[in-house]
């Protein structure tokens, strides 16, 4: 079973960081095997929380592109430098290759051969000469060794194609010699005695025992076959080593880690039909066939707290998502297949993590009962927010006992360390809590930071808005704003880019509509500002 990805938006606040550690816990007693995972560095109030309860940050996730690792590539399809041509030419027809890896003994990648470059090797290149082993003669030309001396065999290539008298008087043959003779005793002895480096018998002719006690006192290679002298000559050249014929030394190859987009923009260009694939030493992994990228096994994720395509992972429409665990508004979000999606009108999503608990019958441990509390005070702002309901009280009350925490003072005390801007540079404190947004064509992003004392950032106002004008103009956003919500006074101070004035006026009927006005009551998001600003749009 493959591990499945659990994870929030963008920019992870309290409940998503929190919703997907509880849910990959109960998960995993469940009999799946996933993990925890979050899209960015984790703000100061969840910090704050995962130190309180002990609970170990969740790794960062990139994204969840389509890699080739999760590609069914063959991991066979490679060839060792020593191996013959002829077994690389017949390993390529039996499994259909136009091209094939050519490795070292420890799987280094030498290069790449081709069906082009055995072309043009039998047409054009010299295959009197012979560099190969012992072995791949014997393989190729269904030989029976007679006499082994060398297990590597160098040398020229001759045939007996003469009168014995006249091989014997004219051709000249030497100790480097791999002579191709029938049952011409006279020629034998001749080349026995010339110490040639190889004798190949065709037609399964007899040797006399005389010569071969010479062969073997000379130490010369002896090999039997029952090919005539005529298919020897064709074959033999095709017993030299693969890398002998290597001509591509440094061809295109890529990662495991590699995704498949990449691969597929260097394939329009190169119009390959086969690439390598190796480790980051170099060593061959297998052969990725162009054919093999329909064949994949893409990441598995469930997403909690965010089903908006943008707010997701980097390449969530390559993902497989299995589940969908939110209590926000349904987005243009689509799967291939039919999901798992549980959405529920509540003030946090480690609210329905919690439920799912219960549901269940399992035990909430003390600390996973700390994180999921932690989320919902923070999206409840202490179930002082109108989107806190009875199920988030019930919730809050339960977790509570079994964390031994008194949540009101946890809960001012989490949302404390989240207000303190010491450190941060205005680009955080915008995206701290931000989530982008899509009406059609266009797109909006609202940022919230939740503060106890709005001066500090007021003498600051300017510096806010030039960050988000920077953004807007960067990103082509029409509205970026930053809404600083006060747990004091239950209400929240709107900053926003200056070219959205006419949005924000049309959004809040022209009252008193200016930089850093305050709005009581508004401290969701969800409830109070996506309501008022969404129909502009629309």
């Amino acid at each position: 079973m493959s591990k499945t990805f659990i994870f929030g938006h963008k920019r992870p606040d309290t409940d998503a960081t929190m919703s997907a550690i509880g849910l990959s816990y109960l998960k995993n007693k469940l009999g799946f095997d996933t993990e925890p995972r979050v899209l960015g560095d984790v703000n100061k109030e969840t910090a704050y929380a995962l130190k309180h309860f002990k609970i170990k940050t969740p790794e960062y996730l990139n994204d969840v592109k389509l890699q080739i690792r999760d590609v069914s590539y063959n991991k066979e399809f490679l060839i060792n430098e020593n191996a013959s041509i002829y077994d690389a030419y017949q390993y390529m027809l039996k499994e259909e290759l136009t091209g094939l890896p050519v490795c070292k003994d420890n799987r280094e990648l030498l290069g790449l051969i081709t069906l082009k470059d055995l072309s043009h090797t039998m047409i054009n290149e010299n295959i009197e000469e012979l560099y190969t082993s012992y072995d791949n003669i014997i393989k190729v030309l269904k030989g029976e060794s007679l006499n082994k001396v060398n297990d590597e065999i160098v040398g020229h290539v001759l045939v007996a194609a003469y009168r014995s008298t006249t091989f014997i008087n004219t051709v000249t043959i030497s100790e480097d010699t791999v002579l191709i003779v029938g049952d011409r005793h006279s020629v034998i002895e001749h080349a026995v005695n010339r110490k040639v480096k190889l004798l190949i018998l065709s037609g399964d002719s007899e040797i006399k025992e005389e010569h071969l006690k010479l062969a073997k006192k000379y130490k010369i290679n002896v090999i039997r076959t029952p090919y005539d002298s005529y298919h020897i000559a064709k074959l033999i050249g095709l017993t030299n080593y693969i890398k002998t014929m290597v001509r591509t030394f440094e061809p295109v190859k890529f990662e495991e880690t590699d995704f498949v987009s990449s691969v597929n923009e260097v394939n329009e260009k190169l119009q390959h039909t086969n690439y390598p694939i190796v480790d980051k030493d170099n060593k061959c992994l297998g052969l990725l066939r162009m054919r093999d990228l329909s064949k994949k096994d893409p990441k598995k994720v469930i997403l909690v707290d965010h089903n908006e395509p943008l707010q997701s992972a980097e390449g969530i429409d390559e993902a497989e998502i299995v589940e969908i665990f939110d209590h926000h508004a349904l987005s243009s979000l689509s799967t291939s297949q039919p999901i798992n999606y549980r959405n529920m009108a509540v003030g946090s999503t480690c609210t329905i993590v919690y439920t799912m608990f219960k549901e269940r019958g399992i035990k909430v441990p003390k600390n996973i009962a700390g994180a999921l509390l932690s989320g919902i005070l923070s999206d409840t702002l202490i179930l002082k927010s109108p989107t806190a309901t009875a199920l988030d009280e019930v919730a809050v009350k339960e977790l509570a006992d079994i964390a031994a925490v008194d949540y009101q003072k946890y809960g001012m005390d989490m949302l404390k360390a989240g207000t303190s801007v010491e450190g941060m540079t205005k680009e955080q404190v915008l995206y701290n809590d931000f989530k982008l947004f899509t009406v059609g064509d266009k797109k909006f992003g609202i940022g919230q930071f939740f503060t106890m004392n709005f001066d500090d950032m007021k003498k600051e106002m300017d510096e806010y808005i030039k960050v988000l004008d920077n953004e807007c103009e960067k990103n082509g956003y029409p509205l970026m704003c930053l809404y600083i919500t006060d747990i004091i006074e239950n209400g929240s101070y709107v900053i926003y880019n200056s070219k959205g004035e006419e949005y924000m006026k049309l959004a809040y009927d022209d009252k008193d509509v200016s930089e850093g006005f305050f709005v009581e009551g508004c401290v969701s998001r969800k409830k109070n500002v996506v309501p008022v600003i969404m129909p502009i749009f629309e």
